[in-house]
């Protein structure tokens, strides 16, 4: 499968055209951004990682039941994936409480929730990624109609319930994750983008080490090395 012309290109991937109208090609890139973009840089490698790391995990899904996007890894950068019209919500799905539940709320850093907690939040840059209730989703357009609100959380506790025992057994702690759902040619409701560090928090079980993002995000360094352990650990049976 060959990609053709430049369909889009966001912060951490380019999309491209292919000679099947319904199959599109992603190349997983090594930029890197945080704080809606305002702090960029780049990891040589980081994009590949987060290919396979994302390969692994779709395969993981779809076999436990959830619809992907998913179709193969070309290679190291390059993966084929149905196109779909992507649903601008970010869902927010939080298991320890870090980051933005943290300052927002004054929750302490690391506290366990009592329950899994699911956010949504509009995916728009220039208006900085707002928290969204479901009304806001509705009157914006966002979803036609309130059960496909209902099926976003669904889908995110179904996929939750999955990757954190399963990295749980990693020795990794799944904190907290963002997903994006589209809909395909039938009008199916999809997990969609990449499943990678970039978009999840992993802290190491033993040592509270943090496995993602946020060593780029903190100035941590060491992002790669991160990276790659993850993908090892995800490879080991």
């Amino acid at each position: 499968m060959q990609k053709r012309e430049l369909l889009y290109e966001g912060k951490a991937k380019r999309l491209y055209l292919t000679d099947n109208k319904d199959l599109v090609i992603s190349e997983f890139k090594d930029d890197l951004t945080a704080f809606n973009g305002e702090k960029k840089s780049s990891e040589v490698g980081k994009g590949a990682l987060n290919n396979k790391i994302s390969t692994e995990l779709f395969k993981l899904l779809e076999e436990n039941g959830i619809q992907t996007h998913f179709v193969e890894m070309l290679d190291d950068n390059h993966m084929l994936h149905k196109k779909v019209d992507v649903i601008l919500i970010e869902v927010i799905v939080r298991n320890i409480a870090t980051g933005s539940l943290t300052r927002n709320l004054g929750i302490e850093d690391g506290t366990l929730l009592p329950f899994t907690l699911v956010e949504f939040d509009y995916k728009n840059d220039d208006l900085g990624d707002p928290k969204l209730n479901d009304q806001h989703a509705l009157i914006l357009g966002l979803v036609e109609y309130q059960d496909e609100l209902d099926k976003l959380r669904r889908m995110a506790r179904q996929v939750n319930d999955i990757l954190r025992p399963y990295f749980f057994e990693k020795g990794l702690n799944l904190v907290d994750f963002k997903l994006e759902f589209g809909k395909d040619s039938s009008g199916n409701i999809i997990l969609v983008d990449e499943i990678s560090p970039d978009n999840c928090r992993f802290w190491d079980v033993e040592s509270g080490e943090k496995m993602d993002k946020d060593r780029f995000r903190q100035g941590l360094g060491g992002l790669a090395v991160a990276y790659e352990q993850v993908l090892n650990r995800i490879l080991s049976k």
